[in-house]
């Protein structure tokens, strides 16, 4: 019988059917018709909309599986993690959610770490107030639109409205709930302190459960809008970027991931909660039980490269994928791109600087430079912000044995290659990266008894399929061009703000 995972992306939701050995039977991706940015920085969507993209992706795959309603074995949620979806009394969302990349929140943050104290935060939660956080958003609702948060009875995680229009149950995931800023870590319940040093009722957040814990089974209604057998089984899941480790085999200690996908993240799984004492890396827990993992986040990855697609093009179109055809133009550059520079923070930057306001650059042009330098400079540059994960991991003594792409990141040989000589390690890619979904199938066997363990579950399902090495002439090379690039921020910084 399949396994059924389910991923709430930013962009789209996407169904994912694989069976007992990790095959995918099949996929299908529903893209989100909401978002918004009301103003500068701001960043919304509709919980509906991921709902109706859910139902249309699930009714898909099961087409293309050619499944019955009742084949279905059981069903892992995975999903963007900080989102805000705040319902009422009668279960009615009360305002559009305050995404991930929201960054209005700056305010709140400030006085969490003037109120709570930054050393206090880490202590409580393993991490500092970031904008992109779950609670600055419900403070900032709080203070902007009191009318609104009066209403709130519920507030849920975005996989989490997905699960409660599934199975009506309100429950989350220690992973997911990791990055809300309100659960202790390094215990895995939420914080009592710090619901008290916010004056906020732990009766409207969700029950906390493992990642391949059963949360509750699918209601008649749910499974006739949905297309699937009422009772199907529910696992907790886990966040975005901890199922996505799942999928991928990150589940040990020495194990690394670095994903680019719209932003890059390092991930690195522990025994333990290890912390960065200036929280330039979120320590959250793993939807593995037991198990935490350190993370590393660049906002502006792979959008970077979009971008710069978007607005530049991307070479006479001769049938191929775009990104393609700028990797091959990135090709005829040198390595080091002339000296080109690439500060990637078109988003703000979360690691290691932890600023909201932090701006993208472009530096040390010539006339003799072409577009082929300035795209390899952003592949470059991506791979240098990735590599501050790296430096950090190290200072912190977490072990490095092995890293695994994702993300375009592993599509591209040539990102793969400027990866290994970025990090001046062997870099490893998988036979199949089908994503969070995949590792949220994972979860789905394990709770529902298909595998004893997630560790088991990985070591069935996930193959590595090749190594790339580092060229020791052009790391040496690229070394000594991410000593420039780490100029670049500082420099950055003491420019004066745009004016409004």
């Amino acid at each position: 019988m399949p396994l059924l995972g389910l991923d709430i992306g930013t962009g789209g939701s996407r169904a994912l059917l694989i069976d007992e050995t990790g095959t995918v039977i099949a996929s299908a991706t529903e893209e989100h018709e909401h978002f918004a940015s009301p103003q500068t920085g701001w960043a919304e969507q509709s919980p509906d909309d991921w709902w109706r993209a859910s139902q249309a992706a699930v009714r898909a795959a099961l087409a293309n599986a050619s499944c019955s309603i009742g084949d279905v074995q059981g069903i892992g949620l995975s999903g963007q993690m900080h989102g805000s979806v705040l319902l009422d009394v009668a279960d009615a969302i009360i305002c559009p959610a305050l995404i991930w990349c929201d960054q209005r929140t700056e305010a709140e943050c400030q006085w969490l770490t003037e109120h709570v104290g930054r050393e206090r935060l880490i202590e409580l939660t393993s991490n500092p107030a970031l904008t992109g956080f779950t609670l600055p958003k419900l403070l900032w609702v709080r203070s902007h639109q009191p009318k609104l948060w009066d209403k709130v009875r519920s507030v849920l995680l975005p996989k989490d409205y997905i699960r409660f229009k599934l199975t009506g149950e309100r429950a989350t995931d220690a992973a997911d709930a990791s990055g809300t800023l309100l659960f202790d870590v390094a215990h895995r319940r939420w914080s009592a302190e710090m619901l008290k040093a916010t004056d906020l009722d732990a009766a409207v957040l969700p029950s906390v459960y493992e990642g391949p814990e059963i949360t509750g089974r699918l209601t008649p209604r749910a499974a006739n809008e949905i297309g699937l057998a009422a009772g199907t089984p529910v696992v907790a899941g886990g966040s975005d970027q901890a199922a996505g480790a799942v999928g991928m085999g990150i589940v040990k200690p020495g194990a690394v991931s670095a994903t680019i996908g719209t932003s890059g993240v390092v991930f690195a799984a522990t025994d333990g909660p290890a912390l960065d004492p200036e929280g330039r890396v979120h320590t959250f827990c793993h939807a593995v039980p037991n198990r935490w993992h350190v993370m590393g986040v660049t906002q502006a990855a792979g959008l970077s490269l979009r971008w710069f697609r978007n607005r530049f093009g991307a070479g006479e179109d001769d049938g191929r994928d775009p990104y393609d055809r700028l990797a091959d133009e990135a090709a005829t550059a040198p390595v080091g791109s002339d000296g080109v520079l690439w500060a990637p923070y078109l988003m703000g930057e979360r690691t290691p600087h932890l600023d909201a306001n932090a701006r993208a650059a472009l530096v040390g042009l010539a006339a003799s430079h072409t577009r082929a330098h300035v795209v390899r400079a952003i592949l470059e540059g991506v791979a240098f912000s990735l590599r501050d994960s790296f430096t950090i991991l190290e200072t912190m003594k977490v072990p490095v044995h092995e890293i695994r792409l994702g993300g375009g990141g592993a599509r591209s040989a040539l990102w793969r290659q400027i990866q290994a000589n970025v990090y001046r390690q062997q870099v490893s890619r998988l036979a199949t990266e089908e994503g969070a979904a995949f590792g949220a199938a994972l979860l789905a066997g394990v709770g529902t008894g298909v595998w004893a363990t997630v560790d088991e579950a990985c070591d069935t399902t996930v193959t590595v399929t090749d190594h790339v090495d580092p060229n020791d002439t052009d790391a040496a090379l690229l070394e000594r061009q991410y000593a420039r690039y780490r100029t670049l921020y500082p420099a950055l910084k003491t420019m004066p703000p745009v004016a409004d």
